[in-house]
């Protein structure tokens, strides 16, 4: 996808990954960035148009869903990465309901604009999806789910021309990786790096240096191969759905 002349929505784009986003979406032509955020938020240029949203209430999903007419790409941004030990029950439901609930009920929300469009959806995930960080396990556990929620969407949604990209961020400098003293990305270079996959059509996004390391061995690998093997059992019904 060309995002130029394009309409996106955003979640968490208040700060970091999320404000960096808004910022090349700018710069690479959109006609519209709506920019979801629970706090205020402010922006001068004028394609920018902040929305309040918590991507754990429904409601406010049906309002913004309600005031967003049209829509070509819908990006999937907002979380949460807490220190726990899963000794906890409510520490896995709260990353659960940002992280897997959150796009989840965004997607349903929004499929009817995107399927309109033949536009996009992009979940921003982590390597934490695919081998879990043992001193975030809430976080890795959800952005798993939210691994396999993007996966099978894109089976789904492919009959209605509709594509599904993962973004499997490394470090990036952001809030979340405050605590870890370790090499790290700009969020303004991952941005970049996230919309330059999008443009390639490539389903999986690895964004920095980091994550770039596994791409070869993530799209040529066996698990890759098995994804696209069970796709496959997709009743013809739905995988040619119009």
């Amino acid at each position: 996808m060309d995002i130029t002349q394009k309409t996106i929505l955003i979640t968490g784009a208040n700060r970091g990954v999320g404000r960096a986003l808004v910022e090349e979406a700018l710069k690479r032509g959109v006609t519209r960035v709506y920019a979801g955020s629970r706090g205020a938020f402010q922006h001068p240029d004028a394609r920018v148009t902040p929305v309040t949203l918590d991507v754990t209430d429904p409601a406010d999903i049906r309002r913004v869903a309600a005031e967003v007419t049209a829509l070509d790409l819908l990006i999937n941004n907002a979380g949460i990465a807490l220190f726990d030990d899963l000794s906890d029950p409510a520490s896995v439901e709260q990353h659960m309901a940002v992280n897997f609930h959150g796009p989840y009920r965004m997607t349903q929300a929004f499929l009817p604009r995107l399927v309109h469009a033949k536009g996009a959806i992009l979940n921003v995930l982590s390597l934490a999806a695919l081998a879990p960080l043992p001193v975030t396990p809430s976080y890795s556990i959800s952005k798993a789910a939210a691994h396999s929620l993007t996966q099978t969407l894109r089976a789904y949604l492919a009959g209605q021309g509709v594509a599904v990209h993962g973004v499997y961020l490394g470090p990036t400098d952001t809030d979340m990786t405050r605590g870890f003293d370790i090499p790290k990305s700009a969020p303004e270079a991952v941005a970049r790096e996230i919309f330059a996959g999008l443009e390639r059509g490539e389903e999986d996004i690895f964004p920095d240096p980091v994550s770039q390391s596994l791409a070869e061995g993530w799209r040529n690998g066996v698990v890759k191969a098995f994804e696209r093997q069970y796709a496959g059992f997709l009743p013809s019904s739905i995988a040619s759905a119009a």
